[in-house]
């Protein structure tokens, strides 16, 4: 099979791959739609530590190529979707809840010293190997897509879990710091959580004008205003959730200092370098402020809860799709991605 893989900084590309097998409790998945996340690029950047080799990609869509041993329920040639935590579904983590967290199956290896849960890795290749499928495989309804539901594997359900996380509730305003694809999920999660203004900050034009055409309520450009001063402005005294979804000590301060007192800071940014917190923008403690970090929440119940969103309508992600390519063309998908070029915000990756 065809694969895009890893070899070291800047070098990647399609290899030729022996076809994965099913083992006990897996499944092969051949995939009919995939797309490129951020974390794909840190990876290729050299800014996240992995070992060559790794076949990269954790959002897709397939089809049940081969089911093994022990699974239930399944059959071949049906539509799944997989999402990219794969949790086992029995260990101490899983078992309380926190499914991000389970530290089972192949996953990427440590990064910087820690285990990013347990992340389905190989989704950029013609066939994906599924660990703890019985946990894992989410049937589609014959009523979508794949391209309506391709985003629910990550960006959509990291997205969402910003606004879930950070507790929003009926006439809260919330201000999401970083209107790229998870920022844009997570407005748009404020708003299926119930709040009354969304406002999206963000220093790229195309992406504020994505965020206009999204229902952002607000769009605030960094670059020529104070932002923490408008936001506060806007909400009578700071906003009652705000969502960090870049991942950087300046968005992440901003978003502590744009908090009304006792307000939440959901964090859904993954900071690679030193990260510290302003003890004047945390009131010196005293603030009763909340930080919250959340991984994308993955699982075939979550799977199924975010599909069921889409076919009833509350939610369209398809318009966050703006480019496609064929897998063969994957390094030209990686340049203009990486480069935010014609204003791409995701791209889909067919076979």
């Amino acid at each position: 099979m065809r694969a895009t893989v890893f070899r070291g900084v800047e070098k990647f590309g399609l290899e030729e791959l022996e076809k994965p097998r099913a083992r006990e409790g897996e499944a092969v998945v051949r995939m009919t739609l995939t797309t490129l996340c951020g974390t794909d690029l840190h990876i290729v950047r050299g800014e996240y530590p992995v070992k060559p080799g790794l076949t990269i990609g954790h959002e897709f869509v397939g089809v049940i190529d081969e089911l093994g041993p022990g699974l239930e329920g399944y059959r071949v040639g049906e539509r799944v979707l997989v999402g990219a935590i794969t949790p086992c579904g029995q260990c101490h983590a899983c078992l309380s809840g926190h499914l991000s967290q389970c530290g089972h199956g192949s996953g990427y290896e440590a990064m910087g010293g820690w285990r990013l849960g347990n992340t389905l890795p190989g989704a950029q290749a013609e066939y994906v190997r599924v660990p703890a499928a019985q946990a894992n495989l989410a049937p589609i309804p014959a009523g979508l897509s794949d391209e309506q539901v391709l985003l629910l594997a990550d960006i959509a359900s990291t997205g969402f879990s910003g606004a879930e996380s950070g507790g929003v509730r009926i006439g809260d305003a919330v201000v999401v710091f970083a209107q790229g694809p998870i920022g844009l999920c997570a407005s748009l999660g404020a708003r299926l959580m119930g709040a009354s203004r969304v406002i999206g900050v963000d220093g790229d034009e195309s992406r504020l004008a994505f965020a206009r055409k999204l229902g952002v309520d607000v769009v605030l450009d960094y670059r020529n205003q104070d932002v923490v001063a408008e936001v506060k402005r806007l909400t009578g005294g700071g906003a009652d959730v705000a969502i960090e979804a870049l991942g950087t000590q300046q968005t992440f301060e901003s978003a502590l200092r744009a908090l009304r007192p006792g307000g939440t800071l959901s964090s859904l940014g993954v900071y690679s370098g030193k990260l510290q917190m302003p003890y004047d923008a945390f009131a010196a403690g005293l603030g009763d402020h909340r930080v919250v970090t959340t991984l994308c929440p993955g699982g075939k119940e979550r799977m199924r809860r975010l599909m069921a969103t889409v076919e009833s309508g509350r939610v369209d992600l398809t318009p966050l799709i703006t480019h496609r390519f064929k897998l063969a063309d994957i390094r030209d998908a990686y340049a203009l991605f990486g480069q935010r070029k014609d204003g791409v915000i995701k791209v889909a990756i067919r076979p």
